[in-house]
């Protein structure tokens, strides 16, 4: 799942910060959402860090000035491994926002996106599912449910009724979801939505369908995150799964390979992705060594 980042503005107390301070601190935070996003995490965690203790400075710790701080150190942490922070981190952010905000501002419906989001990548499905279901509520009582951020909404919701097996509501999301992204030619959206719709064509046994959707999603990420992100090993493990159960042991181990060196290199030694990668390679030497 894919996480809702915010832009930092200026908030009324920027007029009593210096101008040299607000431009330090757009430099720490645009600098650390770069490196999250090139897969550089403690790069980023350090820039997030200086940011967010320059910000609390600056406006106090109770200010939403430090919303869009928080809700993106927790992206980090989410991507990184770091859950816990991003949890507390979410969970600040989420009380700044409800409290000068209201609880039904878009704004919101991003945060409960995200916490969703956290619950997917810990694996507690049903922790998410909820939690992603109030952002497409809110979101679509705010914007209607045409909007491209209430499909955005539905996507992350579908990634988490997968991992409860509810295929049969996920699916339609996702094409309906795909035919908007091709006809935007959003190539980063359709990579993602690519990898999931491989992964329910996968569960359902229409195996050739998720290599074909597998394979593009491969490429189109490589193209826009290069060949060493951790978003390109998620898809190369994924692969190596799907050329596994069709018998192809050769291919299979050289996916997860290759996706275990990247985790290798870009995420914590106890990092879920990393440990099932790890898993998948030893279930398959095991698998070789009995044919």
């Amino acid at each position: 799942m894919g996480a809702g980042r915010f832009g930092l503005s200026s908030p009324a107390e920027a007029s009593q910060s210096s101008v040299s301070d607000l431009t330090r601190l757009q430099e720490l935070h645009e600098r650390a959402n770069c490196l999250c996003d090139q897969g550089q995490y403690p790069q980023s965690r350090v820039a997030f860090e200086e940011a967010l203790e320059l910000a609390e400075q600056m406006f106090g710790s109770d200010s939403s000035a430090l919303l869009p701080l928080l809700n993106n150190r927790a992206i980090l942490g989410k991507y990184s491994g770091d859950f816990d922070v991003a949890q507390a981190c979410y969970e600040r952010a989420l009380n700044l926002a409800e409290r000068d905000l209201g609880p039904a501002h878009p704004e919101i419906a991003s945060l409960y996106h995200n916490l969703g989001g956290l619950a997917h990548a810990r694996g507690d499905f049903e922790r998410g599912e909820p939690l992603a279901r109030r952002a497409v509520e809110i979101r679509e009582q705010a914007l209607g449910p045409d909007h491209p951020h209430v499909l955005a909404d539905l996507v992350a919701w579908a990634g988490l009724l997968d991992g409860l097996k509810r295929f049969e509501e996920s699916e339609p999301i996702y094409r309906r979801a795909l035919a908007i992204y091709e006809a935007l030619a959003d190539e980063p959206e359709i990579a993602a939505t690519l990898h999931n719709l491989a992964t329910v064509c996968a569960a359902r046994g229409d195996l050739d369908e998720a290599l074909t959707h597998y394979r593009r999603s491969l490429r189109l990420k490589e193209q826009q995150l290069g060949e060493s992100h951790p978003d390109v090993a998620l898809t190369l493990n994924n692969l190596g799964l799907l050329r596994k159960r069709q018998g192809d042991f050769d291919e299979a181990a050289q996916l997860y390979q290759r996706a275990l060196r990247i985790f290798e290199q870009t995420l914590p030694a106890d990092h879920p992705r990393l440990l099932t990668c790890r898993a998948n390679v030893e279930k398959l030497e095991r698998a070789v060594c009995r044919k």
